[in-house]
């Protein structure tokens, strides 16, 4: 290349650099995947390194990050923070190593390998032990300060625990380190207080800890499915809607999202208290922060690398995102003696899995119907190896999804797979279109329901297109599947092929023809056998003595789903009492907002809903709350947390117990919590209440409170 075509190519680079850097950091809205945005600076390096008189200051390869965002007060680091350099692959990892032997000088070390989290960095810092800031990566020297945001976050303590346990798991390391390793060796501004066990720092003004933001594919599905229920657009991922959350100006709309964090780094007044960096997570730990268990200290790069072949395919069984493995020089003293680039770390690198997408043909949008109208436009694909399953469907969630991404019917696009997510389409790839342009066909979402041929309607307001018949087979076999599930009638030999079978031979046309099918129906079943039509009668038959709130969670009642139909049984007592309410009395209960309860009331107005229950009641459905009538709700408003193992209780009945008061039982300790009850073994959960001053209580006193004699 001429030296003015590489100019041209560098300044290329930077311009679109520079964009994708605005479209992750400041608007939370990438276009490209992280593999595309590390070529793109990889090749810049590259360039730069070969024609350094053409390196500017300026350059996107000097820099940490994007700019902070306006709207924030921004705060400037006393220590910079630094991202990662990344690695694709095994070769990678040994190349770095020697690296670091080299810069080690003959000295030995160790490694801790981390699953990389796929959210946002945060640092938190505590004075007097108290939440004093906390701020954003931004471009790693200056940062926004979302202190109010994160103190939504409950894996984030306001106060950190006092003199914290500092159990050394020595049992989680190698047999091949020195003995010198394996013990405390702790820096100045650490003392022994008390005995080995108890550590805290003297003399310190403010601690700084690190960590990474995300949200777990558990809420993300949750608030996804609360968007479809809206009518309003899905969320793209679990990463980019924990990037926005934490911009938002409202921290209660931050709180009701859930975020989560893993700490992973620790500074006393800007400077690394320990000698290994595994201590630090033990401190880290002991002092209440939630630090990711999977972890390991690593003797050579041979286990480093065997880590990362284990977790390539144990990470899709995780309730978060997580792409990669961070590795670090445990030795501390080392990590400082071999420095940081203008950029990044010498002692740390990210190894990279290789992104869960693949390319692959639209053959043709399908459209599935939901038990609530719902219109899901499905995209069918030509079959492709992705992620080790081979994928031939990809959910396109709506009309407006269609219309953000350009799609055409034909189209060559890019799809992923997160977690136990159903795939989904990310991109079209423009650049095949001239090959295929008189092939490619506009989607058009139908007028008419593709099962039953009635009118399809958008609501104003709503992402979703509804079909409006509500004897549609289509909504009717979801319905059913949805009221024959484990959450609500337990019949579990009723499965998808039964289910159509039913629905198509006429033998079912809405929830209560369960109750009348006879063996003889059955039988008429394709690939039905005596004994398996039987074990389904027997099933239908016992499912009549589910208790109040699993027959409340089948119903289907659009915004009631497990959690909700429990608070509604305990509450009321009864489907009659529930049926009675007006939407007044409804959103006085603990939990129940105006959305639910008008979508309960209409539910209850309906005359077919009507018929339909009356149908139950007549073939010995269920319709009461077992003792609840004479169970008073002392609990009312009140939140719990259960920790460690109760000697006459399991965790489901103490749940049940609380429920059946009045009491919700949350998962984690927050300032909102009245009451955490305390088993044997209790954990980090048992400390928090301690920080936060919540009443604790031993078995014996919440069975006095539950005032089980009086039942």
């Amino acid at each position: 290349m001429s030296q003015l075509d590489v100019k041209a190519e560098i300044e290329k680079l930077r311009t679109d650099i520079n964009y994708h850097n605005e479209r992750y950091y400041v608007l939370s809205a990438p276009e490209i995947s992280d593999y595309e945005y590390d070529q793109l600076i990889n090749r810049l390096r590259e360039l730069e390194q070969a024609n350094p008189e053409l390196l500017t200051p300026d350059s996107p390869s000097q820099r940490v990050g994007g700019r902070p965002v306006s709207g924030f007060e921004s705060y400037q680091f006393k220590r910079q923070m630094l991202s990662l350099d990344n690695t694709y692959s095994e070769d990678d990892l040994r190349e770095w190593d020697r690296r670091c032997q080299k810069l080690a000088s003959g000295r030995t070390y160790s490694f801790v390998a981390e699953l990389k989290i796929d959210g946002l960095s945060i640092s938190a810092m505590y004075e007097s032990s108290l939440l004093l800031r906390a701020v954003t990566r931004g471009d790693g020297e200056v940062g926004d300060i979302v202190t109010e945001n994160v103190r939504t976050i409950r894996s984030i303590p306001l106060r950190l625990t006092e003199k914290p346990r500092f159990p050394l798991s020595s049992k989680e390391l190698p047999k091949t380190l020195p003995e010198k390793d394996l013990l405390p060796l702790f820096a100045s501004k650490v003392e022994n207080i008390e005995n080995d066990e108890s550590l805290w720092p003297k003399a310190v003004e403010e601690i700084e800890v690190r960590g990474e933001v995300f949200m777990s594919n558990t809420s993300f599905n949750r608030l996804n499915q609360e968007q479809e229920e809206k009518g309003q657009a899905r969320y793209a991922n679990p990463r980019n809607l924990a990037s926005g959350t934490m911009k938002l100006l409202d921290p209660q709309m931050v709180a009701a999202r859930k975020l989560d964090c893993f700490a992973y780094d620790l500074y006393f007044d800007g400077d690394k208290p320990f000698q290994t960096h595994w201590q630090a997570l033990e401190w880290l730990r002991a002092a209440g922060f939630n630090v990711n268990e999977h972890s390991q200290i690593c003797a050579t790069i041979d286990d480093v690398i065997e880590f990362c072949r284990d977790w390539d395919e144990k990470r899709n069984h995780l309730d978060y995102e997580t792409d990669g493995v961070v590795i670090k020089i445990n030795q501390i003293p080392l990590q400082e003696d071999f420095g940081t680039t203008t950029k990044f770390p010498r002692w740390a690198v990210a190894f990279k899995y290789p992104p869960r997408q693949a390319a692959t043909r639209v053959k043709a949008i399908t459209i599935q119907v939901g038990r609530t109208g719902a219109l899901t436009p499905v995209a069918e694909l030509l079959p492709v190896l992705l992620a080790g399953t081979t994928v031939s469907r990809a959910s396109l969630h709506n009309e407006d999804e269609i219309t953000r991404l350009g799609l055409k019917i034909g189209d060559w696009v890019m799809v992923e797979k997160s977690g136990e997510i159903i795939p989904k389409v990310v991109k079209v790839l423009v650049d095949k279109r001239p090959e295929i342009e008189n092939e490619l066909q506009e989607f058009v979402m139908p007028s008419t329901c593709p099962v039953c041929g009635a009118l399809v309607i958008r609501p104003l307001g709503e992402a979703v297109s509804r079909c409006t018949n509500e004897t549609c087979n289509a909504k009717l076999k979801e319905a059913l599947l949805h009221f024959s599930s484990r959450d609500a009638m337990q019949i579990d030999e009723l499965g998808d092929k039964i289910v159509e079978q039913l629905v198509d031979k006429k033998l079912v046309s809405n929830l209560s023809d369960l109750y009348y099918l006879k063996l003889a129906d059955l039988l008429k079943l394709e690939r039905m056998g005596k004994k398996s039509a039987q074990n389904l009668l027997d099933q239908i038959e016992q499912s009549k003595k589910r208790e109040l709130s699993q027959l409340i969670t089948g119903l289907g009642i659009r915004h009631v789903g497990e959690r909700k139909a429990r608070v509604l049984a305990n509450h009321f007592g009864s489907l009659d009492s529930l049926s009675a309410a007006s939407i007044e009395e409804l959103t006085n209960i603990f939990e129940i907002g105006n959305t639910v309860a008008t979508a309960i009331f209409n539910w209850f107005s309906l005359e077919n809903n009507h018929e339909l229950l009356a149908r139950l009641r007549k073939v010995g459905v269920n319709f009461e709350q077992a003792s609840s009538s004479t169970v008073a709700k002392i609990f009312a408003g009140k939140q719990f947390v259960l920790t460690g193992k109760l000697a006459n209780l399991t965790r489901e009945e103490a749940q049940k117990l609380v429920e059946e008061r009045g009491g919700r039982v949350n998962s984690s300790v927050s300032k909102k919590t009245d009451y955490v009850v305390a088993g044997s073994d209790a954990g980090s959960k048992l400390d928090r209440a301690e920080a936060l001053a919540i009443t604790i209580l031993d078995e014996s006193a919440f069975v006095e409170m539950l005032d089980l004699n009086s039942k």
